[in-house]
């Protein structure tokens, strides 16, 4: 079984938590060390590395911190130069070249975002589980058997936020940017309709924007589309 906690999960900041049991991850650093470490229990030496997605700072805020505290953090070449990182704990991947982590083996995958070389990751552990993340990006271009965990990005509804652009509560640029940059609901249901979803047992959606959004909306309608689990990153669990 897969393990997935939500240290923060909105474009404030993002960092998840996941664990085959074996081996602890951290799934980006977009918030301070300091609320890392409390969100981990302050078990910094158990975790055997961090993957970046790309160097925005609500990605990567904390990586500074998180390579000095001996994490060895996991990103493209783009990102690391975006970021200005030369550091022994700075190990470049590329997209579709795995590589072996602990228990994990990852499969770098190619995404959409404005950013120089953004990275979605596949997680396969011992077990065959199968751990997708996808945060980030418009669209995914690939199909998947077998997964078993999906974590990927569900920022907003177009017709909410075509709604907050008639009203002036977001700029028209603004959206332009989000429809060229974010995954958005129907194309969610889209990626989610092609792939196999027969072994999913959880899927997570990350990122929502804090306007453009609607928790309630966006996990019934995936429920429902899916008839799996679904929870939305970081809401308490009962």
């Amino acid at each position: 079984m897969i393990d997935i906690k939500a240290l923060a999960s909105s474009s404030k900041g993002n960092c998840y938590w996941v664990s085959d049991g074996k081996t602890p991850l951290l799934l980006e650093c977009g918030i301070s060390f300091k609320d890392i470490k409390r969100g981990i229990g302050f078990r910094t030496s158990e975790i055997a590395g961090c993957l970046i997605s790309h160097e925005h700072g609500d990605h990567s805020k904390a990586i500074k911190d998180v390579a000095r505290a001996g994490i060895d953090c996991y990103m493209s070449q783009g990102t690391a130069e975006a970021l200005g990182l030369e550091s022994h704990r700075i190990k470049l991947v590329s997209s579709r070249v795995q590589f072996k982590l602990g228990t994990w083996t990852i499969l770098p995958l190619e995404v959409q975002h404005d950013a120089l070389e953004p990275l979605g990751y596949l997680l396969v552990n011992q077990e065959g589980e199968k751990l997708l993340f996808a945060t980030d990006t418009y669209y995914i271009k690939y199909k998947f058997e077998g997964l078993t965990y999906i974590m990927v990005e569900c920022n907003y509804a177009k017709d909410i936020l075509d709604e907050n652009v008639r009203a002036g509560k977001v700029p028209a640029a603004h959206r332009n940017r989000l429809l060229e940059s974010h995954f958005e609901l129907n194309n969610v249901k889209k990626f989610l309709k092609v792939n196999d979803l027969s072994k999913v047992k959880e899927i997570h959606l990350l990122h929502l924007s804090d306007g453009n959004s609607d928790e309630g909306r966006f996990k019934r309608e995936i429920q429902e589309l899916t008839g799996k689990m679904v929870f939305i990153a970081g809401e308490r669990r009962i």
